[in-house]
C-alpha cells in the first residue's frame, strides 16, 4: 500500500459528524508530512461527491481552519454543516475533533 492509499484507509475512520487533523494523521502514520497528507486527500478518486467512501472533507488544519479541498472551501464546510459539524469563523469546533 502506498502513502495515498495508506491516507485514505486512515480517512475512512472519521466517523460523520467529526473531523480530523492532518497533523493526527500524519503522527498515525509515524511522519510529520502533514502538507503530503493534505495532497494525498486532494488526490483522492474516492471522496464522498464522486460517490466514494473516503471523507477527506473531513480532515481540517491543526487550529480547526478548514484547509484546502479539490472542490472548495465554501463546498467543505457545507458538507460539514451538513453532517452536524458547527463552524465558526472559519473553523470546525473543537469539540468535534476525533483522535485515531
Amino acid at each position: 500500500m502506498n502513502f495515498d492509499q495508506k491516507v485514505w484507509e486512515i480517512a475512512k475512520k472519521i466517523p460523520k459528524g467529526k473531523v480530523t487533523t492532518y497533523k493526527e494523521i500524519a503522527r498515525k502514520l509515524n511522519t510529520k508530512a502533514y502538507m503530503a497528507v493534505g495532497n494525498a486527500l486532494n488526490r483522492n478518486p474516492h471522496g464522498f461527491l464522486s460517490g466514494g467512501n473516503v471523507p477527506c472533507h473531513r480532515v481540517v488544519k491543526s487550529d480547526g481552519s478548514i484547509g484546502g479541498f479539490a472542490h472548495g472551501t465554501a463546498k467543505k464546510i457545507m458538507l460539514l454543516k451538513k453532517e452536524g459539524i458547527r463552524i465558526k469563523d472559519s473553523k470546525a469546533d473543537p469539540g468535534s475533533i476525533f483522535h485515531l
